[in-house]
């Protein structure tokens, strides 16, 4: 048995069918000589329209391998690793299966994921996300950068960058137009609301686009007097002198629905009841918490108002 003592990284490419995968795993592998001529297994897990030029491959010592379903297991992979001695792997990886398993099974050893990419079709993004969201979240939730590709003019990018920033805000973002160019998304999410305004009045509907901005820019935030409707909860760490004012949002799932709100400092607690619907208006501060893991947007109320609960109770992304 070929024995392994050096890491193998392990690079893997998902989207759904038609997604442009193997196009850009060859532009990658082929045109771009990203193997610099390095024993390369290349693991492709289904037939696309387009097809891998397997001369073309061969010339730059990559070995393609088609895979089942059923072939995604540690034997099958050690016997791969014995036979062609690979010291890099690519997987084009079938959007249709769950990632989890790739991510479950004990890989040889020296194997390492180190880059998960995953191609969208810009044009067929709705009708996939509204369909097979939790599909779509997961490609999003583990990938280190998502590309959208065949975008035109009337692509809505912020719709896109919204789409993964509330998944995975650690995600690089590539905006790919129909003629193969490709641009790094470096922009920030559009908001609705006027953050130079004496107040920022937040929308009921925007609250999710509020609760990602201030986020991920909180330097933005700093000292603007916010008011919006949320529900309350009571964290107990908090003993009283603060609560959370926040919104129930589906991100992928009716299985994963989850409350997103920020620290409100207040000493107006006892009379606040969990799950009340109240207005906050409230100064926004910076502030180290472990919620956050770091610095992120801390409330400071000047006003808590009960309020009657939105048409739509659920935030939705």
């Amino acid at each position: 048995m070929f024995k392994q003592d050096k890491e193998i990284p392990v690079f893997v490419f998902m989207g759904f069918l038609e997604a442009g995968k193997t196009r850009f795993a060859s532009q990658t592998l082929i045109d771009r000589d990203f193997t610099q001529g390095e024993p390369t297994l290349l693991l492709a897990t289904e037939e696309g329209i387009e097809e891998y030029d397997e001369d073309e491959l061969k010339k730059r010592n990559i070995s393609l391998v088609y895979l089942e379903e059923e072939d995604i297991n540690t034997e099958k992979l050690l016997d791969l690793q014995d036979e062609y001695k690979p010291d890099q792997v690519i997987i084009e990886y079938n959007g249709m299966w769950q990632l989890q398993k790739l991510f479950d099974i004990r890989v040889p050893k020296g194997w390492t994921i180190v880059q998960v990419i995953t191609l969208v079709d810009a044009t067929t993004f709705t009708v996939y996300n509204n369909n097979m969201k939790s599909l779509m979240a997961e490609h999003i939730q583990n990938a280190d950068m998502v590309i959208f590709n065949r975008c035109t003019e009337e692509t809505d990018i912020n719709t896109l960058r919204m789409a993964v920033k509330t998944l995975n805000r650690r995600s690089q973002i590539v905006f790919e137009n129909v003629n193969g160019q490709a641009q790094i998304d470096n922009g920030e999410i559009e908001i609705p609301y006027d953050l130079n305004a004496d107040i920022v009045e937040i929308e009921d509907d925007d609250f999710g686009i509020f609760y990602i901005d201030a986020s991920d820019n909180v330097n933005n935030y700093i000292d603007k007097v916010v008011k919006f409707k949320g529900q309350v909860y009571k964290a107990p760490q908090y003993k009283g002198k603060a609560f959370v004012p926040g919104r129930f949002a589906m991100t992928c799932c009716a299985e994963d629905i989850t409350f997103l709100g920020f620290k409100c400092v207040t000493m107006e607690t006892p009379n606040l009841k969990d799950k009340d619907w109240v207005t906050v208006t409230a100064k926004v501060k910076c502030e180290y918490y472990p919620e956050f893991e770091g610095d992120g947007p801390v409330l400071y109320a000047q006003k808590i108002e009960k309020a009657s609960k939105p048409d739509e109770e659920v935030v939705y992304f």
